[in-house]
């Protein structure tokens, strides 16, 4: 075969250079324009904070529900109402574990710092109107306070109902096993209550009632 003359052969090879040359960014520009995954951070939509909390909420209802639930189900079915020693630890420990768990996770409201105020003589002052904000840091407290009771005594419940269906006392059990689902009734009303979780709005159901609101002041201000 003869070979191309010199001159073909350059002039092929400087289109080639001229089309990579042109090629090339327009590519790099086409590549820097395609999503690049999770190379950026990722930003939220507005208002998911709350919702999520919200969320978190209903996933700590869940996770006392599932295995306290289980503990009482097995309960309920056994034969005579009594379990193997290490079934009933089993599950009780786990309910155990589970509303350790919520509890553990609850805010702590760091106790309020009050600022000295020098002696003055006693002055009847008018009645003033809660500050907002005073307001709802102690319904959250108070929400919070309810909560925490009603885990105590779920606790306490579910360590009483291992303990009837390990007796040989088949008649404690029933009693046993509703204390704990009555804690757990407590329990869920003091979440949803005090959770900061959407009011119901389905149609027919009655209103749910409100937290205690005992805490929250409603007089004069007290005269040092």
């Amino acid at each position: 075969m003869r070979a191309l003359p010199a001159r073909r052969i350059a002039t092929s090879a400087l289109c080639a250079t001229l089309l990579i040359g042109i090629a090339a960014p327009a590519s790099m520009a086409a590549e820097s324009d395609l999503p690049r995954g999770h190379s950026h951070a990722a930003a939220p939509v507005p208002g998911a904070d709350a919702l999520l909390a919200q969320t978190k909420t209903l996933g700590d209802i869940s996770g006392v529900l599932a295995p306290v639930t289980a503990l009482v189900d097995a309960a309920l079915k056994a034969d005579n109402g009594q379990l193997p020693a290490d079934q009933a630890t089993k599950l009780g420990q786990a309910a155990k574990d589970a509303i350790a768990k919520v509890a553990a996770a609850a805010p702590v409201a760091p106790p309020a710092a009050v600022p000295a105020v020098p002696a003055v003589p006693p002055v009847a002052l008018p009645a003033v109107p809660p500050v907002s904000k005073n307001a709802e840091r102690l319904r959250a407290l108070a929400a919070a306070d309810v909560k925490a009771d009603a885990l105590t005594a779920l606790q306490t419940a579910v360590d009483s109902l291992v303990k009837a269906v390990t007796s040989g006392d088949a008649a404690s059990v029933v009693p046993a096993a509703t204390a704990v689902v009555t804690g757990l009734v407590n329990f869920v009303v003091a979440t949803v209550l005090g959770g900061g979780l959407p009011a119901p709005n389905l149609p027919g159901l009655p209103a749910l009632p409100a937290l205690p609101t005992s805490a929250l002041p409603t007089g004069s201000l007290p005269v040092s």
